[in-house]
């Protein structure tokens, strides 16, 4: 397997390595759903997915519920949801989604690490068009039968399942994420991790070099406090 595959793979073990760092990422999540929808979970499908994944973080429920109290007081701190576009090197599109609450920093952070590892940022729309955005969840999978599953979950919007490490994978159309999450719920599916990605429609190979320069960038990208996620065009499979 090469190096791109390599990174794939630990990418899932680091996604929440760094404690305080992640623990403060989940917060930010947990704060824009709750002002998006209100502090009610079961109302509320993106702080439950927030919640979840503070669960398989090992965040206290005392912080999340912290979280939760202070997003819902009027005078609580706003944080700001800004997506940047741009390539890394070798070609590469990136989209790096952000919740700040200092957009001119974050954007100038941003912009250094395009800069200095080689890429260079874009204007709106500039590589949005290459990515479809999904619901994503991972479930256990435990007795359960893949093809019933997929039955019972087809009328609540899922368009895949596959088993991956043990785990089943479910992704839906980024408008059907509430339905398929209450379709899980009422299921009783035991979600392990769930959110919203931006699947690039095709990918690029590179060799393993090239690859090399890409993950020192979205490395160097993901290290930022406001960065949530870093989704590319980079073949994760070679």
């Amino acid at each position: 397997m090469g190096r791109a595959f390599e990174y794939r793979k630990a990418r899932k073990m680091k996604r929440w390595a760094g404690m305080a760092k992640t623990f403060t990422k989940i917060g930010r999540e947990i704060s824009m759903a709750v002002k998006a929808s209100g502090p009610d979970p079961d109302n509320n499908p993106r702080l439950r997915a927030a919640i979840q994944n503070a669960k398989t973080a090992n965040m206290p429920k005392a912080n999340v519920e912290n979280a939760i109290k202070k997003a819902s007081e009027k005078d609580s701190e706003n944080y700001d949801e800004m997506v940047y576009e741009g390539y890394a090197p070798n070609g590469i599109a990136v989209i790096v989604e952000t919740a700040t609450d200092n957009p001119t920093r974050t954007v100038a952070n941003v912009r250094h690490v395009f800069s200095k590892y080689g890429g260079s940022l874009g204007t709106q729309g500039s590589v949005d068009y290459m990515f479809e955005r999904k619901g994503v969840f991972t479930v256990k999978k435990g007795e359960n039968d893949i093809e019933e599953l997929e039955l019972e979950l087809i009328d609540y919007g899922l368009e895949e399942i596959k088993e991956e490490d043990g785990d089943l994978i479910l992704k839906c159309d980024f408008i059907d994420y509430g339905n398929l999450s209450k379709g899980i719920d009422e299921l009783k599916l035991e979600v392990k991790e769930s959110g919203t990605e931006r699947i690039p429609m095709h990918s690029k190979s590179l060799n393993d070099a090239e690859t090399e320069e890409v993950i020192t960038l979205l490395d160097k990208m993901e290290e930022d406090d406001d960065v949530l996620n870093v989704f590319h065009t980079m073949d994760m499979e070679g």
